[in-house]
């Protein structure tokens, strides 16, 4: 072979190495571009969805967050007070349950009413907390679950009184400022009753409501036994001033 001819295949695979080496960099670098592009997408996905939330979020007016809130603790009432008239031990829980049951439906639908009419949609489930109350008191029977009932109930209802006199007299939406104040008088109602209900079981348990009764009937007891005594000797003082009065 003459070395015109060797030089010729040497420039020949120098061409086709050098070829070689420039597609093989041509496909990684589509790659990594590929990769990229579907890395920074993902992420500006990510980031904009979250980005939305939060706007989402700022955007919502603090009379929304209470008529979400409000929508939330009313459905929990409803589910709560189902329970409580099926489960509870005293005939004052199981009343006061079916109360929040009749009540908090009837405002539960008010509330619906008014924000269908702004265009807002509430929230047609519980939220977690609201979730683990309800398997809470579902695993639970006799007084443990009237007295964890009737706790839960007047820790709330302190709670929803004070937000319910926040909106009523500070919000700023005028329907839902209205709901509030209509709604106030009920709650404060609910939490007067639970109180007593609370006040009369601490009393049971530490036996004063048992002596209280007792001393209630002795007094009545004694209170008629003097009456009736009174009227005895009434009477027999007037038989004898009779007998003795004058002859013919």
């Amino acid at each position: 072979m003459s070395k015109n001819t060797m030089s010729g295949a040497l420039l020949v695979l120098a061409s086709c190495a050098t070829l070689a080496a420039v597609v093989a960099a041509g496909a990684s670098g589509v790659g990594q571009n590929t990769n990229s592009g579907k890395t920074e997408g993902g992420t500006s996905a990510n980031a904009n969805a979250n980005a939305n939330k939060s706007r989402a979020a700022a955007k919502m007016s603090a009379d929304e967050k209470f008529a979400d809130a409000a929508a939330v603790g009313g459905m929990e009432e409803v589910q709560l007070g189902q329970l409580a008239a099926q489960k509870g031990a005293s005939d004052e829980v199981r009343q006061f349950g079916q109360r929040m049951v009749d009540d908090h439906s009837k405002a539960g639908d008010d509330l619906k009413q008014v924000a269908s009419g702004k265009g807002w949609t509430l929230p047609s489930a519980l939220d977690a907390k609201a979730q683990a109350d309800v398997q809470k008191l579902s695993a639970l029977s006799g007084d443990k679950f009237d007295k964890e009932y009737v706790g839960m109930m007047l820790k709330d209802h302190k709670k929803d009184v004070a937000e319910f006199q926040k909106e009523s007299t500070g919000g700023a939406d005028a329907d839902i400022k209205s709901f509030a104040s209509r709604t106030l008088p009920v709650i404060q109602e609910h939490l007067q009753m639970i109180q007593r209900i609370h006040d009369k079981m601490a009393l049971r348990k530490s036996g004063n409501l048992t002596n209280a009764n007792a001393g209630g009937t002795s007094s009545n007891m004694n209170s008629n036994a003097n009456s009736n005594k009174g009227k005895s000797n009434k009477n027999k003082n007037s038989n004898a001033n009779s007998n003795t009065g004058p002859v013919g």
